[in-house]
């Protein structure tokens, strides 16, 4: 199995190298410790010190100062190869989560087409149940738990939640891991904060459960676009790693990372004077 490499670059000129350093650290952690777990990959992340040179067979995960309306992070190269752009902004950090968010996805699903089959879901009332019936679920391994409030920190860096395999289960059994934090407990289940995208084969159209407000909410979307894969369509629609990355909400979060950050440097520093 060949190891898939990715690159965090940054086209804006605006963030602190070091900074972009560190996330791409913490990430090569989270792909090559965490997700495997999990997922069946295999993959290291990089730093690009430069937009102008992205070495071959490297996927970009661009930052970028803006994205234009319609456009979400995953897209394809004319190669039909998958690359990502986030938006970073030095006012905030919420663009480490946002680069998480897209690289496990691209990870996870690198062509954006990946399907699974399991039960139906609808709501009731005020709640996501299981239906009687059977849906093809895009794999889009974030979305479920996507909102900062259920990501975690690899040494100070904020990274996103993801669903394992297990989330399309049947049934819930006991002490069985539905994301990596554990945040989702239970199959199918969506986080506030989080969707889920799927066909529903009784109308032969799109249609997804978006838990973005206070309450859940079905959203019609009709037929796929044919022009485009399904999570590059699906993202462009919905957008939500933009917000991500431009509002991070959980404060609290990000200023722990800030912190651990800072003990980490001063510690290295200290621990550089060992080899002058």
């Amino acid at each position: 199995m060949s190891v898939i490499q990715v690159g965090l670059v940054d086209t804006t000129g605006a963030l602190d190298p070091e900074l972009v350093q560190s996330v791409a650290a913490a990430l090569n952690i989270q792909v090559t410790r965490d997700l495997p777990q999990f997922w069946n990959v295999k993959a290291t992340v990089i730093y690009l010190s430069s937009p102008h040179k992205i070495p071959v067979g490297v996927w970009p995960v661009q930052l970028v100062k803006s994205l234009p309306p319609g456009e979400g992070g995953y897209h394809q190269d004319k190669h039909k190869q998958p690359y990502s752009k986030v938006i970073a902004s030095p006012k905030n950090e919420g663009w480490t989560i946002a680069a998480s968010h897209e690289i496990l996805e691209m990870l996870v699903d690198p062509y954006g087409n990946r399907m699974h089959s399991s039960v139906a879901i609808e709501i009731k009332g005020k709640k996501i149940v299981d239906g009687t019936g059977q849906f093809g679920y895009l794999v889009e391994a974030c979305d479920p738990c996507e909102d900062d409030k259920y990501g975690y920190t690899i040494n100070g860096v904020v990274v996103s939640d993801f669903i394992t395999p297990h989330y399309y289960d049947l049934l819930d059994t006991p002490n069985t891991r539905y994301s990596f934090t554990g945040a989702i407990t239970a199959p199918r289940q969506i986080l506030p904060g989080g969707y889920i995208s799927f066909v529903n084969n009784e109308l032969d159209e799109w249609q997804q459960i978006v838990y973005l407000d206070s309450t859940p909410k079905l959203v019609n979307l009709g037929k796929a676009s044919a022009d485009k894969s399904l999570r590059e369509w699906i993202d462009g629609v919905m957008q939500t790693t933009n917000a991500i990355a431009e509002k991070p909400k959980n404060k609290a979060l990000h200023k722990y990372g800030r912190e651990r950050r800072a003990a980490l440097s001063k510690i290295a520093s200290t621990k550089a004077k060992l080899y002058v």
